[in-house]
């Protein structure tokens, strides 16, 4: 379905059911070390000798275990998105009653002291994901000048704490520039008239180019580059985007690539709640056999926002991502087949304007998914996600006799392969230097550097340079 984003409430334009969440490749299969159901993207595999055995290879999840994430949506510096959005999305949507909430009485600010509590224990359970900075939030003021309504220290600490607490653990994502209201680009103020069609979450209306989306993407990048904020990919504002799907992703890889010069662009539109496959999608594929490849890569998330809504007024219910003792719940059932499991929030439905009841529920839904699955998954950022799905479905895996090449066309921190043979120990030659590879005996032991020999094979997990590599059993 289409990402029910903060104040998405444009109609049926919002629910898109995903028939093909992934694209598959030829290929084997890949799949989870421990996983029920495999994934199905694949690296791409050739025998180079008539008389060689096949390649017998199966790229597995990175260290065998399952992929997991946090996306949270309409976060930014002090400013509550959910008091301030309300109004304007009333004017723009008169007539919903879900806009004449009491937004007046609500916080019209998160505070870092929550942010900080927040990226502490993230931290301290290893928590990775996607934490959106909005730009220009809500037309209250730019982040890279001023916040009418805290000085500009206020903003300057704000922001640091952004940049030393989040930025080890979380990718930084514009979502567009305001988050309701849409910028004219040739005066940098909104445009005079107030309805659907200029706001950011059913914008555009009309067919856009790739250009002027483009354009208008890199006008939020550049805000968050001036606030030294990195930016490898977008989320879109609720149903951003949702008239011109073909044109969009192409849009992002050119105003990500433009902007900040990013190798492997990605973005977060779509959520998968029942049917399908979670597994990243690669678009807009171009010069696939160079070692210099352009695409961008679509992560989905695969649940509902189950805590306190966009706004942060609404009851949280974490069960439905994990119960407290793991045995059941969406993000419980996604690890279970092995799937990518990303869980989405809004961040004042963290906050609940200021009782933190949704924040209470998440640590509940993390120590869930600890109790039960603690050995089989391993916390990834939305960038390293996309790279590692880009580096397994891309790099060239050739057999000769008793030789695996690889050719990868992206550098990928643990890249995990099974090799259907006799279990020896390995030697790795990665651009013509030995690496060290060291056994283990337990899968849960896996990580770059080591393997695991078993009966049913080989299992190696390396971080794979960009180039050849070459693995000898």
């Amino acid at each position: 379905m289409v990402r029910l984003s903060g104040g998405d409430m444009a109609g049926s334009t919002r629910r898109d059911i995903l028939k093909a969440a992934a694209a598959a490749a030829t290929g084997f299969r890949m799949t989870a070390l421990w996983a029920q159901a495999p994934s199905t993207t694949s690296a791409t595999v050739t025998s180079t000798a008539p008389t060689t055995a096949p390649v017998n290879a199966e790229v597995l999840h990175p260290c065998g275990r399952v992929p997991v994430s946090f996306f949270i949506d309409d976060s930014t510096c002090l400013v509550n998105m959910g008091h301030f959005c309300m109004p304007q999305f009333a004017e723009a949507w008169p007539d919903r009653a879900e806009y004449k909430k009491p937004w007046k009485s609500w916080p019209r600010e998160i505070p870092d002291t929550f942010v900080r509590e927040f990226g502490e224990f993230c931290a301290l359970h290893g928590v990775r994901g996607k934490y959106s900075v909005v730009p220009f939030p809500a037309c209250v003021g730019w982040l890279d000048r001023e916040l009418p309504g805290w000085s500009r220290q206020d903003l300057r600490e704000s922001l640091k704490l952004v940049r030393g607490l989040m930025l080890p653990n979380w990718d930084i994502h514009p979502e567009m520039i305001t988050h309701t209201r849409v910028i004219d680009l040739r005066t940098g103020r909104p445009f005079g008239e107030i309805s659907s069609a200029t706001m950011e979450n059913s914008y555009p209306q009309e067919k856009k180019s790739v250009d002027e989306l483009a354009a208008y993407m890199a006008y939020a990048l550049r805000i968050l580059k001036n606030c030294d904020l990195p930016c490898e990919g977008v989320t879109t504002p609720g149903g951003f985007g949702n008239q011109v799907k073909p044109e969009l992703g192409l849009a992002v890889r050119q105003a990500v690539s433009e902007v900040f010069g990013t190798e492997i662009p990605h973005y977060f539109k779509y959520v998968i709640e029942t049917e399908g496959s979670t597994a990243p999608k690669i678009e807009h594929l171009e010069d696939e056999q160079t070692d210099e490849p352009r695409l961008v890569v679509s992560v989905p998330a695969g649940t509902g926002d189950w805590f306190g809504g966009w706004d942060g007024a609404d009851e949280p219910r974490g069960d439905r991502y994990a119960t407290a003792d793991g045995s059941a719940g969406r993000m419980i059932e996604l690890i279970g087949r092995g799937e990518p499991a990303v869980m989405l929030c809004h961040w004042p439905g963290l906050y609940c304007n200021g009782t933190k009841i949704g924040f209470e529920h998440f640590k509940r839904v993390i120590g869930g998914i600890e109790n039960r699955y603690r050995r089989r998954i391993i916390w990834m950022k939305i960038s390293e996600i996309a790279r590692y799905w880009v580096a397994r479905q891309l790099t060239r895996i050739e057999r000769q006799e008793s030789q695996w090449m690889l050719t990868a066309p992206v550098a990928c921190p643990n890249l995990t392969l099974r090799l259907s043979v006799a279990p020896n120990q390995p030697t790795v030659l990665a651009q013509g230097q030995h690496v060290s590879i060291v056994p283990v005996s337990d899968p849960a032991s896996l990580g770059a550097g080591r393997c695991l020999m078993e009966e049913k094979g080989l299992t190696i997990c390396l971080d794979l340079p960009k180039g050849k590599t070459v693995i000898s059993v």
